[in-house]
């Protein structure tokens, strides 16, 4: 499969970081998404992340006005898709949203291409059911941010043709990512481990065992991770953390994926961590600076 023409669904953290990869590697690419103020953003903190790249001796200008003229965007997906050899599409963690739109993308897109979602926990296979071509859908799970993570979770639905497959290792390879092929179950790999982790995490903090700082600490210094887990959280959002462990939680019947009442409390208050400026810490407005962590009581 020749694949030169992606679009890609969904302007939001995601959809602007797969944007940015793809680009930089000489893809044309189309990002779509229903409103124009929120593509209008998302080119602009491509072309900041791409200004973080030169900085670092990473790209050139000259690499970054080639990567930036590669990007088109589109508010109507109908038309954004039609040249597609590869969709990818990165909308909010929301089975009836992701549905909907896979129905519109089967209708539009050309019948050679590849459908991908970049779903962190919902079913390939029920995505791909909605469509007529399941054989084409799979899932490719970037990790955030997606232009710095190197791991691709490629995700087999039960129709997954082989080819498919081998086209988006292929593909991930040549975007400098690696590549893991795993089954379609709930959570895949990465979220069916990640999110109890966080979850017994936020348990810890909802009981008093200790706060924010310190769980994080523990984590960090103890365990070398890279950040402490309610940083994580934060920084994924606790609304997309919340819709995982629900999806977990529906998918075995296992009370241990039953998401921390703290979690819940503090969704459905709006603290969805840094992209509403609070959730186990504040944030300083329009970026992913901690101010401090928040003190909680049970």
């Amino acid at each position: 499969m020749n694949i030169k023409n992606v679009s890609v669904i969904g302007a939001g953290q995601m959809g602007n970081g797969i944007a940015h990869v793809f680009a930089q590697k000489g893809f044309k690419v189309t990002l779509i998404d229903v409103q124009e103020a929120q593509l209008q953003k998302a080119h602009a903190t491509i072309g900041k992340n791409f200004d973080r790249q030169i900085a670092k001796g990473a790209l050139t200008e000259e690499d970054k006005r080639t990567a930036l003229d590669n990007i088109t965007t589109q508010t109507d997906l109908a038309i954004g898709v039609k040249s597609a050899e590869l969709v990818v599409e990165a909308a909010t963690e929301n089975i009836d949203l992701k549905l909907k739109i896979f129905k519109a993308i089967d209708e539009s897109a050309p019948a050679n291409c590849i459908l991908a979602s970049n779903t962190s926990s919902i079913s390939i296979t029920r995505i791909a059911a909605v469509t007529k071509r399941p054989e084409s859908v799979i899932g490719m799970h970037f990790m955030n941010p997606v232009p710095v993570m190197r791991l691709v979770e490629i995700i087999n639905g039960y129709a997954t043709s082989d080819e498919v497959t081998d086209a988006i290792v292929k593909l991930s390879k040549v975007l400098g990512k690696t590549p893991c092929v795993v089954n379609d179950y709930p959570g895949f790999v990465a979220n069916r481990i990640l999110m109890p982790m966080i979850n017994e995490a936020i348990t810890t903090l909802f009981e008093g065992v200790a706060g924010v700082e310190e769980i994080d600490t523990v984590m960090k210094l103890g365990m070398a991770h890279p950040m402490g887990p309610l940083q994580l959280a934060d920084f994924i959002g606790l609304d997309t953390c919340l819709s995982i462990l629900n999806v977990l939680h529906d998918g075995f019947g296992n009370p241990k994926y039953a998401p921390s009442p703290l979690l819940g409390n503090m969704v459905m208050a709006g603290k969805l961590g840094a992209k509403s400026g609070e959730g186990f810490y504040t944030y300083t407005a329009g970026s992913k600076d901690l101010i401090v962590s928040k003190s909680f009581s049970r």
